[in-house]
């Protein structure tokens, strides 16, 4: 269902004094010169602090290491993929017509850059407290949930990643079991659409491999 500009601007929570910013965010770099790459490095350190800075809140008693790990998985590429369709952000994404054509609006790692290039144009715009509110009202829920969120395995990224993106789910089939029967080695082909080859993950039992495999996948997803 095509969403108009305002109806999406109230999905992003922030209503912008210089809409040519928010344009300029939308804006991919096959679009032209004058596009969203610098907005995306500053939106990715604002993303980087409030996450973190939202995180120290809740998880008082959680060590530096761990809260790293929260943090990492909170505004990793996948999350952000998921957020831009929440925002259904590709129906305003300016594309150059190659790009257009070969599917752009919905590449995963297009979507994810232009998060934060939202992020970015509304820290310019608004500064760091309107920022940080439009963030949290994102991640609301997942941060709600930040013992899940942490603690999902591959296997339940990926297959929430394709679900987001309506596509098939995951298709895992193991391509070799060897060794001796206490220490057995398996190899595992993970089958997702978007990726043109089946990913291969190693492990001492089929669960390990089907996750080194679902890691796999999901970074090739989001490239």
């Amino acid at each position: 269902m095509d969403i108009t500009k305002q109806q999406f601007l109230n999905r992003v929570g922030y209503q912008f004094k210089d809409p040519a910013l928010l344009d300029l965010a939308l804006t991919h770099r096959s679009y032209g010169a004058h596009n969203n790459e610098r907005l995306e490095f500053l939106g990715d350190a604002a993303l980087n602090f409030i996450i973190g800075h939202a995180i120290y809140q809740r998880l008082p008693d959680v060590r530096e290491g761990e809260l790293s790990r929260y943090r990492s998985n909170l505004v990793k590429g996948v999350t952000l993929t998921e957020i831009a369709n929440e925002l259904q952000l590709s129906e305003h994404l300016h594309l150059g017509a190659g790009e257009m054509k070969s599917g752009g609006h919905h590449r995963a790692s297009i979507l994810a850059d232009t998060v934060e290039a939202i992020i970015g144009s509304i820290y310019l715009d608004g500064g760091m407290s309107a920022c940080e509110s439009s963030v949290l009202q994102w991640f609301e829920t997942r941060l709600d949930n930040l013992e899940g969120e942490g603690l999902k395995d591959p296997k339940t990224q990926l297959q929430e990643f394709m679900q987001a993106r309506s596509s098939a789910l995951p298709v895992y089939e193991v391509a070799s079991v060897s060794g001796e029967e206490h220490n057995q080695q398996f190899t595992v082909h993970c089958k997702v659409d978007g990726l043109k080859q089946p990913t291969i993950g190693h492990g001492n039992s089929r669960r390990h491999a089907e996750k080194q495999a679902a890691e796999k996948a999901l970074k090739g997803l989001i490239k």
